[in-house]
């Protein structure tokens, strides 16, 4: 339903993309992943048509984006990460607006609105103004304009931003009816833990390329094994030496020195064996753990940062630019 190959796009000297390719089968979640300014952002605005790629191809449900991009804005919903409705309307009138915009009639538009707003949950909210709705109301609010066409691939930049842990789940379930009733997603994220939740497969992209692709199980599998974490009751200068027979490769202390991490290989009784070594080097040890690489652990091994920290190219905030009709 999305094919992107070798897409390529220059903010004047910054090469926001360098070649970026990507499939998104039907009925389907792809995350994508990267820090700010990596070009996620940009990929996502030439695949809605809102900007044209230097070069590079890539198709909707079929539709080129450049050459039939009112095809693919036909066929395409989008949530995007800054609120793109009235504050000043109300819920109901909001989505009756997007509907008459989008060509419905009004009675339909009214129709699709009720339907919409008792799916997510605002039936009692449907005549406040919006101005007046928490985060959580707005963002589901935000996804059911993109709805109100049915449309069957839908883009959502980082859906969950703003929202508290409630909220985060009840998005989650929602996207997740979605695919079950059809939808093709690309999801872009922040939140590692959202990915792993929900996407069938995760892009990570960096300086404007992708640099890994997969599954997150496959993902995580590519980084390695598990995670040593051990938390001590106090700094000791003992510890590295004790945990360095233990481990493959540099130990990670924090600036505190109590929080010590590392990539071990797991074995039975690794946790025991750990305690024991530090107990004989005199380190008195608070917490040790031994897990299984996360999707934090594989974005840090691809980037060298943490997800949401900057990298040294930077995408333009805004580019006002001449799209196809």
């Amino acid at each position: 339903m999305i094919e992107a190959e070798a897409l390529t796009k220059q903010y004047g000297q910054t090469q926001a993309l360098a070649g970026v390719s990507l499939q998104v089968p039907a009925g389907s979640i792809l995350g994508v992943l990267g820090p700010n300014g990596a070009g996620k952002t940009t990929a996502v605005r030439i695949l809605t048509t809102l900007a044209v790629p230097n070069s590079g191809h890539a198709r909707i449900a079929g539709y080129d984006v450049v050459t039939e991009a009112a095809a693919v804005r036909r066929t395409i919903g989008v949530t995007a990460q800054d609120a793109t409705l009235d504050d000043l309307l109300t819920g109901r009138q909001n989505l009756v607006m997007v509907g008459e915009l989008s060509g419905l009639r009004r009675s339909d538009a009214k129709a699709r609105s009720v339907a919409l707003l008792e799916r997510f949950q605002l039936t009692e909210a449907a005549d406040r103004v919006l101005k007046g709705y928490s985060g959580g109301m707005r963002r589901r609010l935000d996804l059911a304009a993109g709805l109100v066409m049915r449309p069957p691939v839908l883009f959502l930049d980082e859906p969950t931003t703003g929202l508290d842990p409630t909220g985060r789940v009840e998005m989650w379930q929602v996207i997740r009816e979605l695919v079950t009733d059809g939808a093709t997603l690309l999801l872009t994220t922040q939140y590692l833990d959202e990915a792993d939740e929900l996407a069938d497969r995760i892009v990570v992209i960096d300086h404007g390329s992708v640099i890994a692709e997969g599954t997150p199980a496959e993902l995580k599998s590519a980084t390695g094994g598990a995670r040593l974490e051990v938390t001590l009751s106090a700094a000791h200068p003992a510890a590295l030496a004790a945990l360095a027979p233990l481990v493959d490769g540099p130990v990670d202390v924090s600036q505190d020195g109590i929080r010590l991490k590392a990539a071990v290989r797991t074995g039975s009784g690794l946790a025991t064996t750990v305690v024991r070594a530090l107990d004989r080097a005199g380190v008195l040890v608070d917490d040790v753990q031994v897990r299984p690489p996360s999707l934090d652990d594989v974005f840090f091994a691809l980037t060298g940062g943490p997800a949401g920290e900057e990298t040294t190219a930077h995408e333009p905030v805004r580019e006002f630019e001449e799209v196809p009709a």
